[in-house]
């Protein structure tokens, strides 16, 4: 096997192990930092959701008082206005959701799935745990999911929803009383989810893998090329000139020229050996020529 060929076989070897191993890394890398910005995304709707139901409370609430008490406004509920604004968001994004899950609502509509009931039911069993973060596969593609408990801390909230007798009489005209009465202070009634579409920044990242890659794959072929001409250069055509002129002196040419000695590296080194080596042959031979008998 040439010298080339095994210079080229290991330096093969040695770049598909380190493309492998940029390939693993720089994939995990891109698809955590796509994960985390789609968390960041989720984490600002949740922000807002919490900013619209401030704003309900303190701006809407106030002013729809009054008619109140003629009919109930389900716009001065600060989870019917989030819900309400992000359904409107969705009309352009559909694949972005939010939702007030509880497990006994007063609106039906916020009734918890199965998937959701066991988040609600995670923040029961821990009520320490302030947020869930989760990805969840749907036939439109991965979405990330971010919860946070819905926990009564005011009394204020029991006032529609501890018992029958004392919600206001026009939200049991609206909603009945089948749903939503027996909430407790501190329960943990729902959570708050915000769903995300993972596919598009999912995507993103697998575009910029395959362009590094590419990229890889290209500066790997250059450091090849390069490698090769240099090898060529340096190494390669100074030993195959030396094992030609090896060949001549052993059959007795000696009118090959000597080689050049300059420089410091290890080929200047064999040349200069290989030069006195050849002298000393050619003076061997030469008192050999004359001792001989005539």
């Amino acid at each position: 096997m040439k010298l080339t060929t095994k210079f080229n076989l290991i330096l093969i070897i040695v770049l598909s192990l380190s493309f492998i191993i940029c390939a693993y890394f720089s994939y995990n890398i891109l698809q955590r930092n796509a994960k985390r910005e789609v968390a960041k995304h989720a984490g600002m709707m949740l922000e807002a959701a919490l900013a619209i139901r401030s704003y309900t409370v303190t701006e809407i609430r106030p002013l729809l008082s009054e008619q109140m008490q003629h009919k109930f406004l389900p716009q001065s509920v600060p989870a019917y206005a989030a819900t309400q604004s992000f359904n409107t968001l969705r009309a352009k994004h559909p694949k972005y959701t939010y939702k007030e899950a509880t497990i006994n609502p007063t609106n039906l509509r916020n009734r918890a799935t199965d998937w959701e009931t066991d988040i609600v039911q995670e923040f029961t069993n821990n009520k320490n745990r302030k947020e869930i973060t989760g990805v969840r596969q749907t036939p439109t593609g991965p979405v990330l999911f971010l919860a946070r408990p819905i926990q009564i801390k005011k009394k204020g909230c029991l006032n529609c929803h501890s018992t029958v007798s004392a919600a206001p009489a026009t939200l049991i005209d609206k909603y009945g009383t089948a749903n939503g009465f027996g909430w407790k202070l501190n329960e943990i009634v729902g959570s708050q989810i915000v769903t995300v579409p993972m596919s598009v920044p999912v995507q993103k990242a697998n575009e910029v893998f395959v362009t590094f890659m590419m990229l890889l794959v290209g500066v790997f072929l250059f450091i090849i090329i390069v490698l090769n001409v240099m090898l060529k250069q340096i190494i390669v055509k100074p030993v195959m000139r030396m094992a030609i002129a090896a060949n001549k002196i052993s059959v007795g040419k000696f009118d090959t020229p000597e080689f050049d000695e300059a420089g410091k590296d290890e080929v200047a080194i064999l040349s200069a050996s290989f030069n006195r080596m050849r002298r000393s042959l050619q003076k061997a031979i030469q008192i050999l020529k004359q001792r001989a008998p005539k």
